[in-house]
């Protein structure tokens, strides 16, 4: 868990302005925090040898929540012993902290096993993720009961570290690096099965459908710039594979100027590596209600930090360009923050702007 966090103890919602109680009761059927965290012991000790000591914490974002954790893990052979096979009890990991991550939609119930075990997969050397701790049959995502209905829980260390300080430029290109080394990690890794959502739209079609229906008119000379910018690019590129798709500082933690684990890999999905570099590169300074756009300085050092893993080619540049400039211009909120995030595609003064509707 981050140093610095702006998650307060106790029960809280991430970004949205509701009541965490009502919200905890409407979506997940527990009567409040105690009720959430009984329910966090009985699954813990279980299914995953771990004694519940405290749970400080639960955020709520949407249908799925956080919770930290602290405890003993007592392992999968103190599960077995206690279930009568002979094996006495012994502790596999000691003391320590947990996060228990769960979600309340069986719609994406699929998607998000299939995310955690890809997180698995790529948790090698090099690749600093938050890898999932396997239950005591081995799965690293289980569908379990909730008091209101089947709940997809998984469990993971908690990473202690401080959330990308986009100021810090040498943390920024680190950032950068890690990156291209999860891009590489996600192609080798690619599992090819269906849960992993699957291609989208061509970049072409998606920017037309964009003119066409969603294009606001906020930074007309930003869109004008992008017109002309498409109409001179290359093909655009042909490879998709597997993206993490929310890279930003809410989602990678730092210590001393360097990354120390990448977060949330449950939006994984497939497109260019270049689409996933560009959207980070526009949202990378945002958490949570913290919605600011992204220094320039930044945006280079974390281009500089990926190039100097993974070299972009001159079609890429082109597309990478085309791609960071639409994102930007997609981002800009019709009312805070609107003339802040339209400088950052339209740098210059601005006689209009205003940070209201």
């Amino acid at each position: 868990m981050p140093r610095d966090t702006m998650l307060e103890p106790g029960l809280s919602m991430l970004w949205e302005t509701t009541d965490p109680r009502e919200a905890l009761r409407a979506r997940f059927g527990f009567d409040g925090l105690g009720g959430a965290r009984d329910w966090i012991t009985t699954i813990l000790r279980a299914h995953w040898g771990i004694t519940v000591h405290d749970c400080p914490r639960l955020v709520i974002s949407d249908q799925n929540v956080i919770a930290w954790v602290t405890g003993v893990s007592m392992g999968p052979g103190w599960i077995r012993g206690a279930a009568g096979e002979g094996e006495q009890p012994r502790r596999d990991g000691g003391g320590g902290r947990f996060i228990v991550k769960w979600s309340g939609d069986p719609e994406r119930f699929d998607a998000l096993r299939a995310s955690t075990a890809l997180v698995r997969d790529i948790a090698e050397p090099g690749i600093l993720v938050a890898a999932p701790i396997p239950s005591a049959d081995g799965e690293v995502r289980l569908e379990l009961d909730g008091p209101s209905g089947p709940l997809s829980v998984a469990v993971l260390p908690e990473v202690d570290g401080d959330w990308l300080d986009v100021a810090d430029e040498r943390a920024v290109r680190s950032a950068g690096q890690m990156l291209a080394r999860i891009h590489d990690a996600l192609r080798r890794h690619d599992p090819g099965k269906s849960a992993v959502p699957g291609p989208g739209e061509a970049l072409p079609r998606r920017l037309d459908e964009w003119w066409e229906r969603s294009d606001r008119g906020l930074a007309q000379e930003a869109s004008a710039r992008l017109r002309q910018l498409l109409a001179s690019a290359p093909p655009p590129p042909a490879v998709q594979q597997l993206v993490h798709h929310d890279y930003r500082a809410a989602n990678i933690l730092t210590r001393a100027g360097q990354v120390v684990a990448v977060l949330d890999f449950e939006e994984v999905g497939r497109a260019p590596r270049i689409d996933d570099l560009a959207r980070a590169s526009v949202y990378l300074a945002t958490r949570f209600t913290d919605w600011s756009p992204t220094p320039a300085a930044a945006r280079a050092a974390l281009r500089a930090g990926y190039e100097s893993i993974s070299p972009i080619g001159a079609a890429e540049q082109q597309w990478l360009e085309i791609l960071t400039l639409w994102y930007g211009i997609s981002a800009i909120p019709p009312g805070k923050n609107r003339a802040e995030w339209q400088a950052a595609v339209d740098p210059g003064p601005r006689a209009d702007a205003t940070d209201t509707i």
